[in-house]
């Protein structure tokens, strides 16, 4: 073992591996092996990285619980995976009219039930530029 994996194993043996926010000692917000994220926060590679899985996370999630998305053309799916993203998968699947259209193929139609929610007065302009690419069928 190399130095780097063996000081990687006495921090994860000292500061533990906590996978959800949590105060340390000194009252600083803290994750995984003791990153400080109030005053260290996380880099940009970090935070692509994490967008990488989560929407991969989102499609897969989708393609198993709604095996007829995998045919919607790509921008038509990304309102769908951009909008679980948003949700979670359990307040995304309460739509149950804008996927009923979308599954129909009325894309105005779950345009106008996406624009019909209170999601779209919290998110406003997203929702109204998703709502005109589930339109169209074309990337914004």
């Amino acid at each position: 073992m190399d130095f780097a994996e063996r000081l990687q194993k006495q921090l994860l043996k000292h500061e533990g591996l906590k996978l959800k926010p949590y105060r340390c000692p000194a009252g600083k917000l803290t994750i995984g092996v003791g990153r400080n994220l109030e005053d260290v926060g996380i880099t940009e590679l970090e935070a692509m990285t994490m967008l990488s899985h989560d929407v991969s996370e989102c499609s897969a999630e989708l393609s198993t619980a709604m095996p007829w998305t995998s045919n919607l053309s790509d921008p038509r799916r990304a309102v769908l995976i951009n909008m679980c993203f948003n949700l979670g998968f359990n307040g995304f699947s309460k739509f149950k009219k804008m996927l009923a259209a979308c599954a129909g193929g009325n894309y105005e139609l779950a345009a106008s039930e996406m624009l019909n929610s209170d999601w779209a007065g919290q998110v406003e302009s997203r929702a109204e530029e998703l709502a005109l690419q589930m339109r169209t069928g074309e990337w914004l």
